[in-house]
């Protein structure tokens, strides 16, 4: 397939660069790139540090401990951001993707900890059962991307749609301030409201490069606002230090268990099975096809950033999906500015006590910023399901049910809690996007193909 290429309206970049590149390659001015770099930074900070968080207070580790593990996802989430934007060889999906860790990985890596004798012991465990996952996967990336071809819009559609829905609800933990057991209060409302009516307010007023970074404004804007309430907490940026290398394999060297190898490895399916509709879904904001070759790249980042992570005492690694509604309300599609994002994670794994900085932002002011970043993710899908043509065949049967099972995990976080459920399969389940996901392929498969000799895809 030729390269797209799109002339571009805004001016050519600094140092002649054509007008002709398409923006995914576009390099912007240092200002742009910076600006860009930290909303990027601003939307996913609160995702790469919360599975480290979770699982050291499991773990019972002390608070330096857990410190040290923040930093450690940091930093290779930056390797693995810089891996997926600008890669090597045949690694990277050159798309303006950030990396950083799953949370899907949070459920089994407890499940594996809890299996110790000790609790203390459990790393070693975890980080060799990683580095297997992620070679694992790294060589099955060529004919995982194949996949691609049971992605028609009918089921593509579906899976962006889920992600934006299945992101939402952390929106909305967000603005209850991470307690989702009570009620938000009037003061977390009024944060979330305050920051998304900033952040709209921003768009409509503003023109340009401010009009790109409202997101980042209304950050700024609400964390302000919040000042007098008492909201903002300082306390994290007071005794962190201000240098701090991720020392290889400060909890010891990797132990590899064959249970905790083969949780992981599923794991590692599911984390490539989303990846590859967040690339699908990224493809579409850029305008830039994820074909087979792209997916196959961006799959080897996935993987090779999550081989490498334990390394650095660092976890599995995948695309995270809100930093594509970010690319979608900003349309600024460059590949760099995501890269620039990459860098910062890298140096804010070095600097505990700027990567606590960013942490300054209370969670109910993230949440209003997260409504509109997420549901921009499912308008993305419902634009695409529109393409679709659910009044086709039974594309309608296909896309209800499948968004239908992938928000049960939504809705109730205790539906597949049955001791007779496999815990492999009951990772697959407990994932929304990857439920639905397989749902909406063998669906359309059933529906579309299966007995319909020389039929095209009802799908297409």
């Amino acid at each position: 397939m030729p390269r797209f290429t799109e002339r571009s309206t805004e001016p050519a970049a600094a140092g002649g660069e054509s007008a002709d590149v398409h923006p995914v390659d576009r390099l912007l001015p240092p200002g742009k790139l910076l600006a860009g770099g930290f909303q990027h930074v601003a939307a996913s900070y609160a995702g790469v540090v919360a599975p480290p968080l979770v699982l050291g207070a499991t773990l019972g580790l002390s608070p330096l401990e857990i410190t040290f593990l923040v930093s450690a996802a940091l930093f290779t989430a930056g390797i693995a951001t810089l891996l997926q934007t600008i890669g090597f060889w045949k690694v990277g999906a050159r798309l303006p993707f950030v990396n950083g860790v799953s949370f899907a990985g949070v459920a089994p890596m407890v499940a594996v900890a809890n299996a110790q004798p000790h609790k203390g012991d459990a790393l070693p465990v975890i980080y060799g059962a990683v580095i297997v996952a992620g070679v694992l996967g790294f060589l099955l990336a060529p004919y995982f991307c194949k996949l691609v071809r049971f992605f028609p819009p009918v089921v593509s559609g579906t899976v962006i749609t889920l992600i934006g829905i299945t992101l939402l609800p952390v929106a909305f933990e967000w603005i209850q301030g991470g307690q989702t057991a009570r009620p938000a209060s009037l003061t977390d409302l009024g944060l979330a409201g305050a920051t998304l009516a900033v952040v709209l307010g921003l768009r409509r007023l503003l023109r340009g490069f401010l009009q790109q970074i409202a997101v980042l404004l209304g950050l700024v804007a609400g964390t302000l606002i919040a000042i007098p309430f008492g909201a903002v907490d300082i306390g994290p940026a007071e005794h962190a230090r201000i240098v701090g290398f991720p020392s290889p394999f400060h909890f010891g060297a990797p132990h590899f268990a064959v249970s905790a190898i083969v949780s992981m490895c599923v794991l590692m399916l599911v984390c490539m099975t989303e990846s590859t509709a967040d690339m699908l879904a990224l493809g579409e904001v850029v305008g830039r096809e994820a074909d087979e070759k792209v997916i196959a790249r961006g799959l080897r980042a996935d993987t090779l950033g999550t081989a490498v992570s334990p390394l650095f005492n660092g976890f599995a690694n995948s695309a995270f999906a809100q930093n594509i509604g970010l690319v979608a309300i900003t349309r600024v599609r460059s590949r760099f500015v995501v890269a620039a994002c990459g860098v910062m994670f890298v140096l804010l794994g070095l600097s505990p006590v700027f990567a606590s900085l960013i942490a300054v932002a209370p969670r109910p002011v993230l949440g209003g910023a997260g409504i509109v970043l997420f549901g921009s993710v499912a308008a993305s899908g419902v634009n695409v399901l529109l393409k679709a043509g659910l009044d086709r065949g039974d594309n309608m049967l296909i896309a209800a049910t499948s968004l239908g099972l992938g928000l049960i995990p939504v809705v109730s976080h205790t539906f597949y809690d049955n001791a007779a459920i496999p815990q492999t399969l009951k990772i697959i389940l407990d994932s929304g996007v990857s439920a639905g996901c397989i749902s909406a392929v063998a669906l359309n498969l059933l529906f579309n193909h299966v007995g319909r000799r020389g039929a095209g895809s009802g799908g297409e």
